[in-house]
């Protein structure tokens, strides 16, 4: 017999990341914790997201996946194994790949636990026609009604921030961040254009503040080069203070990477530089101040156009 969402006591949700798509999924995990009040929900996820997801109140509990290669039989029997003692009478896999799909056949066939995502065998597998071509949020909430959870809210993230002191902000700052993954460079706009934006940002009072991982650091040395005034803060920044830092700027402009989720997210103005490697329909960061602009190679978008864009997110949003 199978458990209801109302008597399900040990839940499982699979989310691994990256951290755009983790931001996203906060808002399903919230749903997940109010459909289940008294359950004991653990999370599987990686190392990078588990201080973020303890914080956030919707989990009881965070199990690290070391997402074991193909060939070390040792560390998959172990993950078998923990997954089966968990007692899990729901599982909700908001990760929807190869990898998370495969673990529904670490359970045995008779008393599998009830299955949320795109697994064949699964209980409530999720089959919208246009799943591929859905924004993750709103596939995410259809697979979640599917298995009786109708309503997904925007998560309130009033509990990701952090102490600012050592920072020393300045009353009037932009967070530009310029990077991304490595290997998908076509979703960068070129250095030299976040260079002119930051001195004209400079220009007109607003501090610059670079954001990004340490391996960015480089980058952003030579775009504050254009403008001397700017700070470069790649690899100095946790994710709580990533959310604080946009909390309290004018605006953020950056690729599509997962900082803009966050500073989307809490709420930032945030202008978001899309090509044609990614999909802004699928993948947008999404929050209440969102503007995209998209060429299908980011070399071609003019400096000028963004600027433009950018003095209206300032008008609209004076300094603190």
């Amino acid at each position: 017999m199978t458990a209801g969402i109302a008597d399900a006591r040990h839940i499982l949700v699979i989310k691994h990341g990256a951290l755009g798509d983790f931001i996203l999924a906060l808002g399903p995990l919230a749903a997940i914790r109010r459909a289940h009040p008294k359950a004991r929900i653990t999370l599987l996820t990686t190392q990078p997201f588990q201080a973020l997801a303890a914080a956030s109140g919707y989990v009881d509990r965070v199990w690290l996946d070391e997402r074991p290669k193909w060939h070390a039989i040792g560390r998959w029997l172990a993950l078998r194994r923990r997954l089966r003692q968990g007692g899990f009478q729901r599982v909700y896999d908001l990760q929807t790949s190869d990898r998370s799909s495969f673990y529904l056949r670490f359970f045995p066939r008779h008393g599998r636990p009830q299955w949320s995502g795109i697994a064949a065998g699964a209980s409530h597998r999720h089959r919208h026609p246009e799943r591929q071509r859905m924004h993750t949020l709103e596939r995410q909430r259809d697979q979640l009604k599917d298995i009786g959870i109708a309503e997904v809210p925007p998560p309130d993230l009033a509990w990701l921030t952090a102490e600012l002191a050592r920072f020393a902000l300045p009353p009037s700052y932009a967070l530009l961040v310029p990077g991304g993954a490595r290997h998908r460079p076509l979703k960068r706009w070129p250095w030299r254009h976040y260079g002119e934006l930051a001195a004209r940002l400079a220009a007109r009072g607003v501090v610059p503040m670079l954001l990004g991982g340490g391996d960015e650091r480089a980058l952003a040395e030579t775009i504050a080069q254009e403008a001397p005034q700017a700070r470069n803060l790649c690899g100095e920044t946790s994710l709580f203070e990533l959310a604080a830092l946009a909390r309290g700027a004018r605006l953020a402009i950056g690729n599509d990477t997962g900082p803009m989720h966050l500073a989307a997210a809490v709420g930032a103005p945030c202008l978001v530089l899309f090509s044609a490697a990614s999909d802004p329909a699928r993948t947008a960061p999404r929050g209440p101040r969102v503007r995209v602009l998209r060429r299908p190679a980011l070399s071609d978008l003019p400096v000028d156009e963004v600027w433009r864009a950018a003095e209206a997110l300032l008008v609209a949003s004076p300094a603190a």
